[in-house]
């Protein structure tokens, strides 16, 4: 498997999974990693890659925050804090932080920032590709796990304006 460290110069790209409601992220045709959701009635999706199996979930008392837990263990590896305009801030059990921001025109741009206020990764909505800045110093498996929460928290914010969307169509 190609390591997704090695993805510099770009080639990271998500694509929809046919008849599932997922998706995987590919390089040069390999699947990296992938992100699906549990059940149809579920809000818990699964994500995985060569360097493991987490779930991400709700919580808090409006199901804003989410956390991201391994799938074997059920063992909290990380929880993020939302801001209102989108994004938040990703704390890890281990005290890395990194920050998700969202900037544009419908948001097409997200990116993750390390504490030290390097981009880390950026995701462009538009046409589903994932950039690497050439200097990461990450390990392998957070770089991954990284790249798979911030398409699942763009993914979610688009879901809930489309809900937030229906609701105001239905009340006029």
């Amino acid at each position: 498997m190609i390591p997704i460290s090695s993805a510099f110069s770009g080639g990271l790209v998500w694509s929809k999974i046919p008849h599932k409601r997922g998706y995987e992220l590919k390089r040069k045709g390999e699947i990296i990693g992938s992100l699906q959701r549990m059940s149809f009635w579920s809000s818990e999706v699964q994500a995985e890659s060569d360097h493991g199996s987490w779930r991400f979930r709700r919580t808090g008392f409006f199901r804003t925050g989410k956390e991201i837990v391994e799938a074997a263990t059920n063992i909290q590896v990380a929880t993020l804090k939302p801001k209102w305009e989108g994004g938040g801030t990703l704390v890890f059990s281990d005290g890395q932080t990194f920050r998700i921001t969202c900037k544009g025109f419908w948001r097409p741009v997200w990116t993750v920032f390390a504490d030290n206020g390097r981009p880390v990764l950026s995701i462009h909505s538009r046409d589903k590709t994932v950039e690497l800045p050439n200097e990461i110093h990450l390990s392998e498996d957070r770089l991954i796990l990284l790249v798979i929460f911030a398409w699942h928290i763009m993914q979610q914010a688009s879901e809930d304006a489309a809900s937030a969307a229906a609701v105001v169509a239905a009340t006029t």
